[in-house]
């Protein structure tokens, strides 16, 4: 057996662990609103108007920062990653449709990389890398929240746990760059 059946046999064993093992009414109503922009749309908002407002002429630099971030991420993720791999998701996946729990509609993208993982990691990872400085909650509360997110697209069946880690890695690094560009231009343009 290949290490690429390997971890495909792991990643198979882990959505079903998941996907079907874990449900109960509870996760069954909320994590698919985990994963909808709407419901987080509040948040996004609340974060560039704080963002604008406390830092003034500066804000500009960090809302184009967090959404440079989110754009990168989803980017790579939706039309490099995604284009290139051509995994199915495990809903389209024959192998898979017979024992899955689909909690939302499947889509007819690919699934490796999640770009929900990415975009969200990338934003957390930004702001952590800003912010996570100046407060102890940012850190655990922004990786919550996008692990959350990522831990939704499993649940609802819509992607595998290594389409989702990967797009986190992908989102925390891109997120990270572009946190450190950032940073560094406030440094040079402070006063």
């Amino acid at each position: 057996m290949s290490w690429l059946e390997i971890l495909n046999n792991w990643d198979a064993a882990v959505f079903q662990c998941i996907n079907s093992d874990l449900g109960n009414p509870v996760f069954d109503a909320m994590l698919p609103f985990f994963r909808e922009k709407w419901f987080w749309a509040p948040l996004y908002l609340f974060l560039g108007a704080f963002v604008w407002s406390n830092y003034g002429k500066k804000g500009w630099i960090l809302v184009l920062g967090m959404a440079l971030s989110v754009g990168l991420a989803d980017m790579t993720s939706s039309r490099l990653v995604k284009n290139n791999v051509q995994r199915l998701r495990p809903c389209n996946d024959p192998a898979m449709v017979e024992t899955l729990h689909l909690r939302v509609s499947c889509g007819s993208g690919y699934s490796f990389t999640s770009s929900h993982a990415a975009n969200h990691f990338a934003l957390a990872v930004f702001l952590i890398g800003l912010f996570g400085h100046r407060s102890r909650w940012i850190r655990p509360a922004a990786l919550t929240w996008a692990g959350l997110i990522a831990l939704s697209q499993v649940y609802v069946g819509v992607h595998y746990p290594g389409d989702v880690i990967c797009g986190a890695i992908l989102g925390a690094a891109i997120g990270r760059l572009v946190a450190s560009v950032a940073g560094r231009w406030l440094k040079t343009n402070a006063g």
